[in-house]
């Protein structure tokens, strides 16, 4: 059965804000239960999770915000953009909802590299995380192929391509990098755009993309995190996707031990938004994984202890 689509105009009638370094940010929190942080990717905006979004808030406290440089947040044109700050602005935004629990993760694209930093400071004693799910990301620098866009805005002409880049040419990329069976509609495509040309965006995608730079200056202590195996992860992938597909994952079982990893057929780069359902069957069973890991070390701490076995606290 398909999940319900929200409207643009629908989702952004539901989001908040609140300042993050004299900057608005938007953001979304729906439902009850544990903390369940959603983190979009280049170069789109939360809105990316609406098909998922009630689904999931009917068991989790679902949270998502707009980056800064993304979405309705602000974008201000005079600022170094950074994945760090990136994952200091997800902890500024579970401070300010009092979420003081260990925090689930979902993440894509851009923001596996936002998640990868907070899988890094949990083990640094900085972050509490319950558990986290990647989809289709560049996990490993040496396994993303960048898109055209992507190398053109990295070069010194980044700038003036920022400035040129249209409607026309986002649908062109998405064209490229989506599953050939599971391309957006051109409603879709107005929508992706609106949230990109919000706020002068295109004026900073050059200095976004810095990113890529920056998962190269990071790969050895982000991979470090991945290999500690005492989170659970899972990597959700779409398997055609050019940039971060089934070369991505390729890799991801040469270097994590015990990968967990569910690969998506004919889908692309955006498997929330191509197969949903999909989806939603591979992260809730991998929850429920976890549950049920946790259950069974429960009731061996309680017989260990000479007390009767109960379901573990949640």
């Amino acid at each position: 059965m398909p999940l319900t689509e929200i409207p643009l105009s629908a989702w952004r009638k539901c989001g908040q804000s609140f300042v993050f370094r004299g900057q608005t940010i938007r953001y979304w929190v729906a439902g009850q239960g544990e903390p369940l942080l959603l983190i979009h990717g280049f170069p789109s905006a939360s809105w990316d999770w609406h098909y998922l979004w009630q689904p999931l808030a009917q068991r989790n406290q679902v949270i998502a915000c707009d980056m800064l440089g993304f979405g309705d947040s602000a974008k201000p044109l005079d600022h170094t953009y950074c994945l760090l700050e990136q994952a200091d602005l997800q902890q500024a935004l579970l401070a300010h909802l009092r979420v003081r629990q260990p925090v689930h993760v979902m993440a894509h694209d851009y923001g596996d590299s936002v998640a990868q930093e907070l899988l890094a400071r949990h083990y640094e004693g900085r972050f509490q995380l319950a558990s986290c799910v990647f989809l289709n990301g560049g996990l490993f620098p040496e396994t993303h192929r960048a898109a055209l866009v992507q190398k053109l805005l990295l070069s010194p002409l980044g700038w003036m391509i920022g400035r040129t880049f249209g409607r026309n040419a986002l649908a062109d990329s998405f064209k490229q990098i989506f599953g050939p069976a599971t391309r957006p509609s051109e409603s879709a495509l107005d929508d992706f755009w609106s949230l990109i040309e919000n706020n002068g965006g295109p004026r900073i995608l050059h200095k976004l993309i810095a990113y890529i730079p920056q998962r190269r200056q990071q790969r050895e202590r982000w991979v470090a995190a991945m290999q500690r195996g005492e989170v659970p992860l899972r990597v959700i992938d779409g398997e055609v996707d050019p940039i971060s597909g089934a070369h991505m994952v390729a890799r991801y079982r040469e270097l994590i031990a015990d990968a967990d990893t569910v690969l998506l057929p004919n889908i692309g780069h955006y498997p929330q938004v191509e197969a949903p359902v999909q989806v939603l069957k591979h992260y809730l069973a991998f929850r429920e994984g976890i549950e049920n890991n946790q259950d069974r070390l429960w009731e061996l701490a309680c017989v260990g202890a000479g007390l009767p076995a109960i379901r573990a606290p949640r």
